[in-house]
């Protein structure tokens, strides 16, 4: 029953990892007039992918220093979840799925 709440936690962390990714691309398509963001369905997956990032990503829009109009914190949430996030998620499942506190540790 744990690994399949594991699983399903790392499921959601890597689909919200592709959305901060999805997100980036539509801004940057949108800025450059690729997009048009009249379009009311364009309007809506924009929408939608600024509201399940912004939580995240608006915090580190406030920390980080501003690099003439390049916003850099989708690529810190994504280094933060690929380096920090689910490999302590897999140390934990582990360390409870056997029992021990080592592979935290480790």
């Amino acid at each position: 029953m744990i690994d399949v709440l594991f699983d399903l936690l790392y499921y959601i962390i890597n689909a919200f990892k592709w959305a901060v990714i999805l997100a980036a691309l539509f801004s940057i398509l949108a800025a450059f007039g690729v997009l048009d963001t009249r379009n009311r369905m364009v309007w809506t997956i924009g929408d939608f992918l600024y509201r399940v990032t912004d939580p995240v990503l608006r915090p580190l829009r406030n920390i980080l220093p501003s690099f003439g109009g390049i916003d850099l914190s989708p690529w810190v949430v994504i280094i933060l979840i690929q380096i920090v996030i689910l490999p302590m998620l897999l140390r934990l499942q582990a360390a409870i799925t056997y029992g021990t506190w080592q592979p935290l540790v480790l």
